[in-house]
């Protein structure tokens, strides 16, 4: 049975009790891939980045795709942790964990899994800049759909 925890939340996490939580009592996870996705600074400096989301919708989209990488690659188990409100730069956005017996199936999933929530996941970035100014809402680059896309094309070409 794959172990799967989503939470969209406020406050900051622990990757190292969240990777704790899930090699509990387990022998049969041979690798663990963790992802932890930072706020970046950029020029102009930023004071924050707003993150919105829709309650809900978010955790349910999110809990899809994570159960689609679990029927893609053979893990056995994925934690996932989408922060929102003002995030300052240099504080923490967002983990994923992944395990499995082996790492093919623990990168693949994970990079699968980011992939899809850098683009799809329904957050909205604005950028607030340290001089009081507000940026437009952060749109999707093109480079990350064409990476998403990739997961799909790969699949359809095995059907």
């Amino acid at each position: 049975m794959v172990a799967l925890k989503v939470s969209v939340q406020l406050e900051d996490f622990s990757a190292q009790e969240e990777e704790k939580r899930l090699l509990s009592d387990r022998r049969d996870i041979g690798a663990i891939i963790s992802f932890i996705g930072l706020c970046r600074d950029e020029e102009p400096p930023l004071s924050a980045l707003e993150l919105e989301h829709y309650p809900g919708m978010a955790e349910a989209e999110i809990t899809a795709v994570a159960k689609q990488a679990s029927q893609r690659w053979p893990i056995l188990g994925a934690t996932i942790i989408h922060r929102y409100g003002r995030i300052e730069p240099g504080a923490q956005i967002v983990l994923t964990l992944v395990v499995a017996a082996h790492r093919e199936a623990a990168f693949a999933s994970a990079q699968f899994i980011m992939d899809y929530l850098k683009t799809r996941a329904p957050f909205w970035k604005k950028r607030h800049f340290l001089d009081g100014s507000e940026g437009d809402w952060v749109m999707p680059k093109i480079e990350d759909d064409l990476a998403l896309d990739k997961w799909f094309e790969a699949k359809s070409s095995l059907d």
